[in-house]
C-alpha cells in the first residue's frame, strides 16, 4: 500500500514537472507532439554532427549556424557518439514531417525528407538556451496544411531583393513553405522579359504616386520605379530553395493590365495610348484577349516565367476584371458571338481555359483568384453589380484562390472538385489594420471554413497572408503591417487545431519579438 502511494507521488511529481516544463518550452509554430523532460544538452567545441551526402546542405546549414552564432566549429563525424547532432532520413516519413530527440546522449534530427530535417533544425533554435543549451525534448511534427504562404507585393511600390530575402529568412524561421510574388499589375511590371524589353522600361516606370488613401487627390510628387532583372529573379529563387519555400510567380491576366498595356499598346481592347497610373484600385483597359497576338505574348511570358521559376504552381490573378471595356469592342463581341460567349465572364473563362491547359503542357498547374469561376462577388462595386455570372465551367486542374465570398461559394468549388487556398480577405490582408485584423483574430482563422462538409477538407490546400502594398511605400511600413501577424498564420498553418491556444501563442511570441528586435524588424506592439 505505502509503494503503491509513493508509486503515485512520484508519477505525479514526474508528470508535473513535464507540464511545467511544457509550458515553458516556446516554439512558433507549436509543435503538435511534445514532451520535455528534465536535463538538457550542451552543444560544444567537441560536439560532432553525423550526416551522409543526401543531407549535406543540412549539415552545411548548421555547422554555419553555430559557427556564426556561437564561433562553435561543429566537425563532421561518420558515426554517432555520445555528443553528436545526428540527421537521419526516413522514407516513412511525409516530406515535411520531421521528429526531434534530445537527450543526454546528444541530438537526433530524423525528417521525411531534407524539408523535413530542415524545419526540425528551425524548432532546434528555438529550443536554445544562450545558444548552446537544449533542453531534453521529444517532439514529433508534421504540418496540417501543404500550403503556407505570404504574398509580397511588389507591384504598388517596388521594394527590392533585401526586403524579399529578410521576408524568406522569417518565413523559414517559422516553417512557411510558400512566397506568393505578386510581380505585375496596374502600378508596374516588376520582372525582366527579354522578349519585352518595354514592360520594364515604361511598365516599371511611373510619374507619381497615389498616397494616404483610395481617392486621397494626394500624390507623393516623385516618381516610383523598380524591377528585378532575370538574374536577381534567379539568385532569388535559389536563396527561397535553401530555405525550403517554394517561389510562385503571380502574373495578372486578363485585367490589372495597365503597366503591360502602358508599354505595349495594342495589348489593349481599347486601342489607346496610357501611362502606368498614379492612383490604385481598379483600372481599364483590360488585355483583348480574343487576339492571337495577345495570346501569344502570355505564351512568351509564361516560357520566361517558367525557365526562371520552378514551382508547380504558375498564378494568373483574374480578379476584379472590368467588363466595360469588351462590352463596347465590337471586335471583341463579334469574337464572343463566333464562339457561343453569352457574358463576358464566359470569355473570361474560356479564355484562362485555354492558358490553363498551357500551362498544363508545360508541365505546371495554373491558379487563379476566385473570380476564375465566373461567379459576380463584386455586386459591391458599381461597375460590376450588373455583371451577369458565367454558364461555361473552369478547367478542373485549376488551384482556387479563394479571397472573397461565403461558405457556399467554397462548398461549390470542392463539390466540383477543385483544390482550393484560402486566403479570406477579411482574416488574412495584412494590408488591413490591426483594429480590422488583430492578430488574436489572425490566429483565430481556419482554412477550413466552418460547416465545410468533411469530405471536402481535403481540397483545402491551405492558406496564404497577403501583404497588399498600396499604402506601405517603405521596408518598414511593410514590417509594421506583417509583423506579428505572419507568426499566427504561420501557426495557423502548421498546427492542428486542437493544439492550439493563444495564450501559449503570446507566451511564445515574447522569444520570437526579441529575435525581431535583434534584427531591427519594425513589428507593430500594438496587435
Amino acid at each position: 500500500m505505502k509503494k503503491s502511494i509513493l508509486l503515485s507521488i512520484l508519477t505525479m511529481l514526474f508528470l508535473n514537472t513535464i507540464i511545467a516544463q511544457n509550458t515553458a518550452i516556446t516554439i512558433i509554430p507549436k509543435p503538435n507532439n511534445i514532451t520535455v523532460l528534465d536535463g538538457e544538452f550542451t552543444i560544444d567545441k567537441k560536439t560532432k554532427i553525423v550526416g551522409d551526402a543526401v543531407t549535406k546542405d543540412v549539415v552545411k546549414l548548421i555547422q554555419d549556424y553555430f559557427k556564426n552564432t556561437n564561433n562553435i566549429s561543429v566537425k563532421e563525424s561518420k558515426k554517432a557518439t555520445k555528443n553528436t547532432i545526428h540527421l537521419k532520413l526516413d522514407t516513412l516519413l511525409e516530406k515535411e514531417e520531421y521528429k526531434l530527440s534530445v537527450s543526454k546522449k546528444g541530438i537526433e534530427i530524423i525528417g521525411g525528407t531534407t524539408t523535413g530535417l530542415f524545419y526540425g533544425f528551425q524548432s532546434l533554435k528555438q529550443l536554445l538556451n544562450n545558444g548552446i543549451k537544449v533542453p531534453f525534448v521529444i517532439i514529433d511534427d508534421a504540418p496540417q496544411f501543404k500550403w503556407r504562404a505570404y504574398m509580397i507585393d511588389d507591384s504598388r511600390y517596388f521594394h527590392g531583393e533585401t526586403n524579399v530575402k529578410q521576408m524568406l529568412d522569417e518565413m523559414a524561421y517559422v516553417k512557411m513553405n510558400t512566397l506568393h510574388w505578386h510581380l505585375t499589375d496596374d502600378a508596374g511590371w516588376r520582372i525582366e522579359i527579354k522578349k519585352y524589353p518595354l514592360l520594364t522600361e515604361v511598365g516599371s516606370k511611373r510619374k507619381d504616386t497615389e498616397i494616404g488613401t483610395w481617392k486621397s487627390g494626394k500624390t507623393a510628387g516623385e516618381p516610383h520605379s523598380g524591377f528585378y532583372t532575370q538574374e536577381q529573379i534567379k539568385d532569388i529563387v535559389a536563396y527561397a530553395a535553401e530555405r525550403h519555400i517554394t517561389v510562385v510567380p503571380e502574373f495578372e491576366m486578363p485585367g490589372h493590365a495597365s503597366s503591360a498595356i502602358a508599354a505595349y499598346t495594342w495589348l489593349g481592347t481599347a486601342g489607346e495610348d496610357i501611362d502606368v497610373p498614379v492612383t490604385f484600385g481598379r483600372h481599364y483597359d483590360n488585355y483583348d484577349v480574343t487576339k492571337p497576338e495577345v495570346i501569344q505574348f502570355f505564351k512568351d511570358v509564361l516560357l520566361e516565367l517558367f525557365e526562371l521559376f520552378p514551382s508547380q504552381v504558375i498564378h494568373i490573378g483574374g480578379d476584379e476584371v472590368g467588363y466595360k471595356v469588351w462590352e463596347e469592342s465590337e471586335s471583341v463581341q463579334k469574337y464572343m458571338k463566333e464562339k457561343g460567349l453569352e457574358t463576358p465572364a464566359d470569355l473570361q473563362i474560356y479564355f484562362t481555359n485555354n492558358i490553363s491547359k498551357f500551362i498544363e503542357q508545360n508541365g505546371r498547374r495554373m491558379m487563379g483568384w476566385n473570380e476564375i469561376m465566373g461567379k459576380n462577388i463584386h455586386k459591391g462595386f458599381a461597375e460590376k453589380k450588373n455583371d451577369k455570372e458565367a454558364t461555361t465551367s473552369l478547367a478542373k486542374n485549376v488551384v482556387v484562390h479563394f479571397w472573397k465570398g461565403n461558405l457556399d461559394l467554397v462548398t461549390e468549388a470542392a463539390e466540383k472538385g477543385y483544390d482550393i487556398v484560402n486566403s479570406l480577405h477579411s482574416s488574412t490582408y495584412l494590408d488591413y489594420g490591426y483594429k480590422s485584423i488583430s492578430l488574436e483574430k489572425a490566429y483565430s482563422f481556419n482554412p477550413i471554413p466552418d460547416g465545410l462538409d468533411q469530405k471536402y477538407h481535403q481540397n483545402i490546400f491551405g492558406l496564404g497572408c497577403q501583404m497588399w502594398s498600396e499604402w506601405t511605400p517603405t521596408n518598414k511600413d511593410v514590417q509594421y503591417q506583417t509583423f506579428p501577424r505572419i507568426a499566427a498564420y504561420a501557426e495557423v498553418g502548421w498546427t492542428a487545431n486542437k493544439n492550439k491556444d493563444f495564450k501559449s501563442f503570446e507566451n511564445a511570441l515574447e522569444k520570437l519579438l526579441q529575435r525581431w528586435n535583434s534584427l531591427g524588424i519594425n513589428y507593430s506592439k500594438k496587435y
